[in-house]
């Protein structure tokens, strides 16, 4: 398995671990322009969450594959975390702020890959 799926893995374990919901993972490697090649999508009920999974997210992708994200921002509101690997672009999100931007429908032609909740 390449690297990148491999990040992408981790970064879904990540997720799961604080109980993120509603993870979407965008396929972006065959548009062109795309910034990365994925974007993971989830979200959390509050702030607390969102920066819960966001530092499960590098806690679990420290772990496994040595990575750490070039750039984190939005720690300081914690209504939507981004977190920048690169080839995989993070995104946390509170349920409002993720239904009003509607990131993961950014590129139509993206395939989409929806991981189901773990209860």
């Amino acid at each position: 398995m390449e690297t990148t799926e491999r990040l992408v893995e981790s970064i879904t374990k990540g997720i799961q671990e604080k109980k993120g919901r509603g993870i979407v993972i965008a396929d972006l490697k065959e548009i062109d322009g795309a910034i990365c090649r994925y974007f993971v999508v989830c979200q959390g009920n509050s702030p607390q969450q969102v920066e819960a999974i966001a530092e499960a997210i590098g806690d679990s992708a420290r772990t496994e594959l040595q990575e750490k994200p070039v750039n984190v921002v939005g720690m300081e509101q914690a209504s939507w975390v981004a977190m920048d690997y690169v080839d995989v672009m993070v995104h946390i999100f509170l349920p409002e702020a993720r239904t009003f931007y509607d990131i993961e429908n950014l590129w139509e032609d993206a395939r989409l890959t929806h991981v189901a909740d773990l209860d």
